[in-house]
């Protein structure tokens, strides 16, 4: 199965995200990762959404996502034209002696450090999943205590855009 990554407008009213994730859910597909946010348009949100599936599938989601009436539109993002980042807040255990080496890798990897406590770090990392995976990879040994994710974001390069929409 392939991965697939939604860009989805929608009109930014309650009650959108339950009618979106509802479909999924009534269908049978599985989301990946879901984020949602307002656009340059406080009236539209913007959905990242990552699926996997066949075209078949990418097709039958597509088709019942426009059939919706608060979607505005829905693209397929290419993961060569676009860009993708995601967030994490990443708390380690730490001890005094491991502490200099977790804050160099930190370093090297460009994130920060949002908390430090007695016997854990917590740090905060944007980046393309791979990257992220990657520090984790690295913690690991030290000891992740708890991970929290927000899912991907992404936009296509250049002067290319999924916005579609009259604007009032």
């Amino acid at each position: 199965m392939n991965r697939h990554i939604l860009s989805v407008l929608v009109e930014n009213q309650s009650g959108v995200l339950s009618r979106v994730s509802g479909l999924f859910s009534r269908r049978g597909y599985n989301i990946d990762s879901l984020s949602v946010g307002e656009t340059e348009n406080p009236k539209i949100s913007r959905m990242t959404i990552v699926v996997q599936g066949d075209d078949h599938i990418l097709e039958q989601i597509k088709k019942q996502l426009n059939k919706l009436i608060d979607v505005i539109k829905v693209a397929e993002l290419d993961v060569h034209q676009s860009v993708f980042r995601e967030l994490a807040l990443i708390k380690v255990k730490t001890t005094m002696a491991a502490r200099a080496s977790i804050i160099e890798i930190v370093d090297i990897f460009r994130a920060k450090i949002v908390d430090v406590a007695n016997d854990t770090l917590t740090v905060e990392m944007t980046g393309d999943e791979e990257k992220i995976e990657a520090f984790i990879n690295i913690m690991a040994p030290y000891g992740i205590v708890e991970i929290v994710r927000t899912g991907l974001s992404a936009i296509e390069r250049g002067n290319k855009e999924i916005k579609k929409y009259e604007e009032d």
